[in-house]
C-alpha cells in the first residue's frame, strides 16, 4: 500500500496536481481495488504492474502516461459487466481533465485502458505492447502462482455455475492460444511465452 500510494503521488507531483486532490483520488482508488470480491484484480495486481512498470522503466517513452494507465485500468471491475474498461477509462479521463493533463496524453491513457479489453495495440505504441504484457504476466508465472491465479479469478466469477464458467474460461484461453504470440514485446516473449502456454494448456486439460 506504501508504495502504490508513494508513486501516485510522485506522478501527480510531477504533473502540479494538487496535493489533497491527488490524496483523495488515491484513497478512491485505493478502495475500488480493495473492494470485496476483488481476488485477483485487487492492490496486489496493481502492486505488480507497478513493479514491472519500475523494472522496465528505460524502455518506455511515456511512462507517466502509463502509470496513469495501470493506477485506473481495473478501476471499475465486476464479472458481470461488459463496459469496465470503457469506466474505468472514463474515471481517469475523468481525474486527468481535472488535474490539466495535456489532452493528447488524456486520450493516450483511455486508449490504453481501452486495449485491456482485447488485448490488441490499434495504436501501435510500443509502450502499449509493454503495458498488455504486464496485464498479462500472471500467464507465464510459475505453476504454483498460476493455479492461484486460477483460483482467484474462479472466486471473482463464483456467481456462474461451473458449466457456464468453464466454457467461458475455455475459450479465453484457446483465444490466446490461437494467437502467434501471446506478448508483444520481445522480451517478454523470450522470459515467458513458453511458460504461458504451458500453464494455459494445462489449464485446459484441467477444465
Amino acid at each position: 500500500m506504501d508504495e502504490i500510494r508513494e508513486y501516485w503521488l510522485q506522478l501527480n507531483d510531477r504533473h502540479g496536481s494538487p496535493p489533497s486532490a491527488a490524496a483523495d483520488e488515491m484513497e478512491k482508488i485505493l478502495a475500488q481495488y480493495s473492494a470485496p470480491g476483488r481476488y485477483y484484480h485487487n492492490t496486489r495486481h496493481l502492486s505488480d504492474l507497478l513493479t514491472l512498470q519500475q523494472q522496465y522503466a528505460p524502455l518506455i517513452v511515456d511512462n507517466d502516461s502509463l502509470l496513469f494507465a495501470i493506477y485506473y485500468h481495473d478501476l471499475v471491475y465486476k464479472a458481470t459487466r461488459h463496459d469496465n474498461e470503457e469506466k474505468s477509462a472514463q474515471e481517469a479521463l475523468q481525474f486527468l481533465k481535472k488535474i490539466g493533463y495535456p489532452k493528447e496524453k488524456q486520450q493516450k491513457v483511455h486508449a490504453f485502458i481501452m486495449a485491456t479489453h482485447g488485448h490488441q495495440n490499434p495504436l501501435a505504441d510500443p509502450d502499449l505492447d509493454y503495458f498488455l504484457d504486464f496485464d498479462l504476466h500472471i500467464l507465464g508465472a510459475s505453476p504454483a502462482l498460476y493455479n492461484a491465479y486460477t483460483q482467484q479469478i474462479r472466486k471473482e466469477y463464483s456467481l456462474y455455475p461451473a458449466y457456464f464458467y468453464k466454457k467461458g474460461r475455455r475459450r479465453v484461453l484457446k483465444h490466446f492460444l490461437g494467437q502467434t504470440g501471446i506478448y508483444r514485446t520481445a522480451a517478454f516473449r523470450e522470459k515467458y511465452e513458453k511458460k504461458a502456454r504451458e500453464n494455459m494448456e494445462r489449464e485446459i486439460e484441467m477444465l
